[in-house]
């Protein structure tokens, strides 16, 4: 498993990350409702309002969220959903299974439990069709890898800058 950096995971991971944000706008547009009605309820978490702006444990906890989002999270979700899980829904010999390899019922069920593992669910489903998108395009799992680490940094610096806190 390597990081991959190619033109298609910097545009998925890009395309991604706007997507998330502004799927609300798309919902609304579209007569579906705001985007609240398609993220599970919850309280959003905002260091600086827990520990005070510029605070030295906000600081703290935003770059280790920051850091842990773009550098751990991506290789740990992409190899469970991408590679594990989605080879073992097809046949639980999975590493008979080759990466890339395309199958309906993997492909939609990995994209599901994805985006219902993610608060923002219906962005999280549309996150896991592009990514495991990419890696039956790609036939390799980094480009993925790295699409999803290009989201998340995005979505960290858009939540830290912009204090749209409800995404983490």
């Amino acid at each position: 498993m390597r990081w991959n950096v190619s033109w298609e995971a910097v545009l998925v991971g890009v395309g991604v990350f706007v997507l998330w944000v502004k799927l609300g706008d798309i919902m609304r547009a579209a007569g579906l409702g705001a985007f609240g009605e398609w993220r599970v309820s919850g309280r959003s978490w905002n260091p600086a309002a827990k520990f005070g702006a510029g605070s030295t444990a906000a600081i703290f906890f935003l770059f280790v969220r920051l850091v842990g989002s773009t550098l751990v999270v991506p290789p740990m979700e992409e190899v469970f959903f991408r590679s594990f899980l989605y080879r073992y829904i097809a046949r639980p010999d999975f590493q008979s299974v080759a990466i890339g390899q395309f199958l309906w019922t993997p492909f939609v069920v990995t994209s599901l439990l994805f985006g219902f593992e993610h608060r923002e669910w219906l962005a999280g489903i549309f996150c896991g069709f592009a990514y495991q998108g990419l890696v039956c395009w790609k036939k390799r799992l980094g480009d993925a890898i790295t699409a999803h680490a290009i989201t998340n940094a995005l979505l960290g610096y858009w939540v830290i800058t912009k204090g749209q806190w409800q995404f983490w």
